[in-house]
């Protein structure tokens, strides 16, 4: 029997994005905007229109590249005043983070400064242990390290971490928890996406360079491309500047389930693998530079489009994830890209290896880090991109 639409791209795209509660608030009905350049498809249109609703508030999208654009808002900037959404506005990017962190890695690589056969214990001796001695920078990126992920004490439930969202979380003391445990597999056999391989990359960029991550990643790529409105938050858990805000089903304080503004959160747990703040702008922009051989140059680019020969740890399915991206055929054409979310925000970026056609969004989901992917943001893939193909063993 064929599976669900929304359960088989959420499993195509293996990126993350999370799906909206069944729940449905009682919603005021709030102006929707929405502007278009020259449309490639009704479709996404259709998708954004009438946010605010049950799995999200508002979304941005950007849709470039040689076969036409179209750019796209919808839903509010806040719940409160019912304000339409702001297109240029910013938002937690999550894991998109990867993209910038995996590029800078590969920059510096291609100074000779980072040797990705290296072993990453190479770089920070008295980091990482012995029992991980064979991991490599390369493995850090494309996540077939074997590391388990960093126990954080804050909990299972969103109201737990909510109850910690002021927490500090420093890289190296992440990394300390993380390698105190056993291996999930020997390196280079199997792939399981986690954060703290970026975690651990971020610490090689400020050994190799005497420099902070940030300011590597703003003086690499931030400042020459001119992404003015993304930053790194650092410990801030505050957003800077213009932003629509971002909300979570949860308990309240009055034992009932509602929507709970989500907007102030630190993001010091995610760091190099996810606490970057953007613009659909600026991402767009990013992401034609990076497609376009203008981030990472020559023939490390390539580190980004290939996938390691193995298997997913979880589910036996061929590896999904190069160095910074991800990739799944989708309306008959591999699309690459790279998802993220933190609480009240879901983010994309995703192209054709050509250029041909870009999607970026930005959608404030009301539960950004379920199980299931956005169904506004499942959507949007669709309607940019197509379907997955169908491929032996699905059915």
């Amino acid at each position: 029997m064929r599976k669900p639409t929304r359960t088989l791209l959420a499993a195509a795209l293996v990126l993350g994005v999370a799906a909206g509660p069944a729940l449905t608030p009682a919603f005021a009905t709030p102006p929707a905007a929405a502007s278009t350049a020259r449309p490639v498809s009704p479709d996404l249109s259709a998708v954004i229109a009438g946010l605010p609703r049950a799995d999200a508030t508002a979304a941005l999208v950007r849709v470039g590249g040689t076969e036409g654009s179209w750019r796209g808002s919808s839903g509010v900037h806040d719940l409160t005043t019912g304000a339409p959404a702001d297109p240029a506005a910013r938002f937690r990017a999550g894991s998109v983070t990867k993209v910038f962190t995996a590029a800078a890695v590969l920059q510096l690589a291609s100074e000779r400064r980072i040797d990705l056969d290296r072993t990453a214990r190479s770089y920070l001796p008295e980091l990482i242990p012995g029992r991980y001695a064979t991991v490599t920078v390369r493995q850090l990126l494309n996540h077939t390290h074997g590391i388990p992920a960093a126990d954080l004490a804050v909990g299972d439930t969103v109201e737990e971490w909510y109850t910690h969202r002021f927490d500090l979380h420093s890289p190296e003391a992440m990394v300390r928890s993380a390698t105190a445990k056993p291996r999930e597999f020997r390196p280079g056999t199997q792939q399981h996406y986690l954060n703290i391989g970026y975690t651990i990359a971020g610490l090689i960029v400020e050994r190799v360079t005497g420099d902070t991550y940030e300011r590597q990643v703003e003086r690499r790529i931030l400042r020459p491309l001119g992404l003015r409105d993304t930053y790194l938050p650092g410990d801030a858990a505050e957003l800077v500047g213009p932003y629509n805000h971002g909300y979570q089903t949860m308990r309240l304080d009055d034992g009932t389930t509602g929507l709970r503004d989500v907007s102030v959160w630190g993001v010091s747990d995610g760091w190099a693998a996810g606490d970057l703040v953007s613009t659909t702008a600026d991402l767009e922009r990013f992401t034609r530079a990076l497609f376009a051989g203008r981030v990472v140059r020559g023939p490390l680019l390539e580190e980004m489009f290939t996938l390691p020969k193995v298997a997913d740890l979880t589910s036996g399915d061929p590896a999904a994830y190069s160095a910074g991206l991800s990739m799944k055929r989708l309306g008959g054409r591999e699309v690459w890209g790279k998802t993220g979310g933190r609480w009240g925000f879901n983010t994309a970026i995703a192209s054709t290896r050509d250029g041909a056609r870009t999607l970026v969004y930005s959608v404030n989901s009301t539960d950004a880090k379920g199980q299931d992917m956005n169904p506004t943001a499942l959507n949007l893939m669709v309607a940019a991109y197509g379907l997955p193909d169908r491929t032996a063993g699905t059915n």
